[in-house]
């Protein structure tokens, strides 16, 4: 039996803002400034930051890299009953792996019209052949995470 996943939407801005925080310093890398954060029992298990640059991974998408961390820490590559925070709508990639690592929850910031799934682009996660259910929540803090990726490619455009 599924233990029943306990929302406390007081902690939901918190951890958003942390994610907001590891964004940002992805921008001292010349990274997008996407972050995420992975709780578990109301602690974080994994932080990540955009870093494909850097790292010279294409993966490395902060969902990505804060799934792994937590995945490492927990010795485990199921995370049931976790919250994924992420500053920016997920992408087809992470959305599988999110779905994959059997997350329980996700709570993004801004919406991604480009290449998000969740709502932009479709509505991955609402497929019948998943085998796996994930409860999004989208819009949580979205002014402030659309504005430092605003932020972010107005100052790259100022240089080139």
């Amino acid at each position: 039996m599924k233990k029943p996943l306990i929302i406390d939407r007081s902690q939901d801005e918190r951890f958003m803002r942390e994610a907001l925080e590891l964004a940002r310093q992805g921008v001292a890398l010349g990274e997008v400034p996407v972050g995420a954060v992975l709780v578990l029992n109301g602690e974080i298990v994994g932080r990540g930051f955009n870093c494909p640059i850097s790292r010279h991974d294409p993966s490395a998408h902060a969902e990505m890299v804060a799934i792994r961390a937590a995945a490492e820490t927990l010795a485990n590559y199921r995370l049931p009953g976790s919250t994924l925070y992420v500053t920016l709508e997920p992408c087809s990639m992470c959305a599988g792996l999110i779905v994959h690592s059997r997350i329980q929850r996700v709570v993004y910031g801004a919406t991604e019209p480009k290449a998000g799934v969740v709502v932009s682009r479709g509505q991955f996660f609402a497929q019948e052949f998943l085998n796996h259910r994930v409860l999004i929540e989208g819009g949580l803090l979205a002014e402030e995470c659309g504005a430092v990726l605003s932020e972010f490619f107005k100052a790259r455009r100022g240089k080139g």
